[in-house]
């Protein structure tokens, strides 16, 4: 279930951030900026997780945190 919710919110900002990417503007390449560092930290949390022996349900629990928070600042 977790997956599935994570595909769909997951999906919401993406075309959230494409839309804000698409406008232009100041916004733009602070968003694109956060992104990829949001990426970096995400890869680097992950390996984490995975070498100390975490759950792949854990895993997808701390994206979906942070794709839910993503979703609300982007929704604003």
């Amino acid at each position: 279930m977790d997956t599935s919710m994570l595909t769909m919110e997951s999906q919401q900002v993406i075309a959230l951030r494409f839309l804000r990417l698409t406008l232009g503007g100041s916004a733009a390449p602070r968003e694109a900026n956060r992104m990829v560092a949001e990426k970096v930290m995400a890869i680097a949390e992950t390996a984490a997780k995975v070498a100390t022996g975490s759950t792949a349900s854990s895993v997808v629990k701390g994206y979906r945190k942070k794709v839910r928070a993503n979703l609300r600042r982007l929704s604003k």
